[in-house]
């Protein structure tokens, strides 16, 4: 059961990843075409500059709830390294409780103003704005799961993992001699 729950969540993560993935590789390409297009070709589209911020948006609304799995977002460690691991573990799901908090306060606010502006037609693409703020709330509740998955992990994790982790100047991230 264990197992086979984990490798459903790993598919989830690979699928909420490729769609992050994707998402930014198409803003890159239609960036670089936009700007090709408008400089040289003295070109633009209302469409497609619209198409393009808010895709902005999407990877990065997208993006927070990778950031949590992954843990790639910003994080000042400096007195949580000299805890004890007993005390860590509590540490860490204090501050991903703080985190769903914020997270629930964002994702009832971006309903709040998808309800009240979401009736506004963009004036680029012609679609109501619901579907271009919309991503705020869908990410919230994706970044809500995703430190719900975290605080479980912390709960339900061996004491080892949070023992100390030491920065071996002399060695680069792979355990090999820097040079």
């Amino acid at each position: 059961m264990n197992d086979t729950l984990k490798n459903v969540g790993k598919k989830l993560y690979d699928i909420y990843f490729a769609i992050g993935a994707i998402a930014m590789g198409l803003l890159a390409l239609l960036v670089a075409f936009t700007v090709i297009a408008r400089y040289f070709f003295a070109h633009s589209w209302k469409e497609l500059a619209e198409f393009i911020t808010t895709l902005f948006a999407f990877t990065t609304f997208w993006g927070m709830g990778l950031c949590l799995l992954r843990n790639d977002h910003v994080i000042i460690d400096i007195v949580y390294d000299r805890i004890k691991p007993s005390i860590k573990r509590w540490v860490a799901v204090l501050d991903y409780a703080i985190v769903f908090i914020v997270v629930a306060v964002f994702t009832y606010f971006g309903f709040k103003y998808v309800a009240a502006a979401g009736k506004q037609i963009s004036q680029g693409m012609g679609i109501p704005m619901k579907y271009m703020y919309g991503i705020m709330p869908i990410s919230g509740v994706i970044c809500g799961i995703c430190t719900i998955i975290k605080i479980v992990g912390f709960i339900t994790a061996d004491i080892s993992e949070f023992a100390p982790v030491y920065y071996d100047k002399n060695r680069d991230e792979n355990g090999g001699e820097s040079k």
